[in-house]
């Protein structure tokens, strides 16, 4: 029995290995081909607020990036927090990813400062948003515990929801934290 569930949890290791390095490794080509191919003309796929063409970019926005330092800035915590949100269930990244894609997405849309909107950013603070709230909505250990680890080594991002930065979409981290906390709310399991 304990090697079947070795097996499993290996199984679901190696599961998630391969999602979030094909969603880092996607990201990264997209941006190899955007910057050699199209130089840069990829980034007009971002959100562009209150204009219909740019609702696709609610889609594509997590995946283009205004270059190296943007996208290397992105990876780390878009592993990280991504897996910390697999954590319990695979399945929990898909919902979170897609709450999170949506409100950041069209918060942008709606409300966003002109020209286009790129970058994972909004995706990342969905996942802090998620697991800083996760632990508040279930009231269990394991989850409060989650919360506090994450708060305490990616608390300080926080303020990247505040326009202080020239050429940051706060919008797109300001809907993205909103979403992962309506996705905490959506998903949380109260023991």
């Amino acid at each position: 029995m304990t090697s079947n569930k070795s097996k499993g949890i290996a199984h679901e290791l190696k599961s998630q290995v391969m999602i979030l390095g094909g969603l880092v490794a996607l990201m990264w080509i997209l941006e190899f081909i955007d910057l050699f191919l199209f130089r840069g003309r990829l980034d007009a796929y971002g959100v562009l607020p209150r204009n219909i063409i740019g609702l696709r970019g609610i889609l594509f926005m997590p995946f283009l990036h205004g270059g190296w330092p943007h996208l290397i800035a992105n990876t780390v915590p878009f592993i990280t927090l991504g897996w910390l949100v697999m954590l319990r269930e695979t399945s929990d990244f898909f919902i979170v990813t897609a709450v999170t894609m949506l409100v950041s997405g069209m918060g942008v849309w709606l409300f966003g400062s002109p020209g286009f909107h790129i970058g994972a950013s909004g995706v990342i603070f969905g996942y802090l948003g998620y697991l800083l709230l996760r632990g508040f909505f279930e009231r269990n250990l394991v989850s409060i515990l989650l919360s506090v680890l994450v708060g305490f080594l990616y608390g300080g991002i926080i303020w990247g929801v505040l326009p202080l930065q020239q050429g940051v979409s706060w919008e797109g981290h300001l809907f993205g934290l909103i979403g992962g906390v309506f996705a905490a709310r959506f998903l949380s399991r109260k023991t």
